[in-house]
């Protein structure tokens, strides 16, 4: 489940979190390959990697999964999609409105489909008047 904006960049700020993210991006993996690859990149213990392993979960960011006494964890698809919409109302503050728009263009489309299939109607007439200004 994605967490909110503010957990999502607090989480985003720091490297060593960037840096699991990073990680995750190649597919899931377990605990132990996580903590060695971190400890690779930086000096810090295994409880250290698993607060940011928390913080990265809390955020929404990545998910975890149990087996048996191994965890594995991934991204979190939801997480990164709520990152992506955030910084996309940035670039294209008009961009929320596409998928509504795009359903809206459908239904009127289907509409006047609907309304030329009826019978006694020709292909080119329809029931729309013309309400330009003369």
């Amino acid at each position: 489940m994605a967490g909110s904006a503010e957990k999502i960049f607090e989480a985003l700020g720091d490297p060593v979190r960037r840096y699991i993210l990073e990680l995750m991006a190649g597919g899931e993996a377990a605990a132990g390959t996580v903590v060695a690859a971190v400890q690779g990149y930086t000096r810090i213990s295994q409880p250290g990697v698993s607060q940011h392993l928390k913080v990265l979960r809390d955020a929404g960011l990545v998910s975890v999964r149990a087996e048996g006494t191994r965890r594995f964890y991934a991204l979190d698809a939801d997480g990164v999609a709520a990152a992506q919409a955030w910084l996309a109302q940035l670039v294209d503050p008009l961009a929320q409105f596409a998928q509504p728009l795009d359903a809206l263009a459908t239904e009127v489309a289907r509409g006047r489909r609907a309304r030329q299939a009826e019978p006694g109607r020709g292909a080119g007439e329809s029931s729309e008047q013309d309400v330009r200004p003369a």
